[in-house]
């Protein structure tokens, strides 16, 4: 994590990314820079609805907004997704050590298998 940008509030970032809507929003501005208006054009909700996901993905620290004259340009912000890459990364790190030592002991097993125990007769 850089020294100088704040702690990332990973519940708000999954938050705002559990919904499609705001997930197809940052898809498009992936592809650059765009205005409420544009963001709402491919959808067939209202503007202000557009709006309110935009709020979200901003105090998410997943988009910033910046004033050009009459508009007010999104983007993506930097640090929020790269942060939140590095934790699911070292999730998925966590993950397969999890599975090498699994596999590590099976492969032990294998190696040397335990002898079944004899059964004992209860008739005798």
């Amino acid at each position: 994590m850089h020294s100088d940008s704040p702690v990332p509030n990973y519940d708000a970032a999954f938050g705002a990314l559990a919904d499609p809507t705001r997930r197809a929003i940052l898809a498009r501005l992936a592809t650059g820079e765009a205005t409420v208006s544009e963001l709402t054009a491919p959808f067939d909700i209202s503007q202000p609805a557009i709006s309110r996901h935009l709020k979200v993905l901003e105090q998410a620290g997943l988009i910033t907004r910046r004033v050009d004259g009459a508009r007010r340009p999104c983007r993506l912000a930097g640090g929020t997704l790269e942060e939140l890459e590095a934790w699911l990364d070292g999730l998925r790190r966590n993950l397969a050590a999890n599975y090498d030592r699994l596999d590590a002991v099976l492969a032990a097993e294998i190696e040397t298998p335990s002898t079944p125990k004899p059964r004992s007769n209860p008739k005798e």
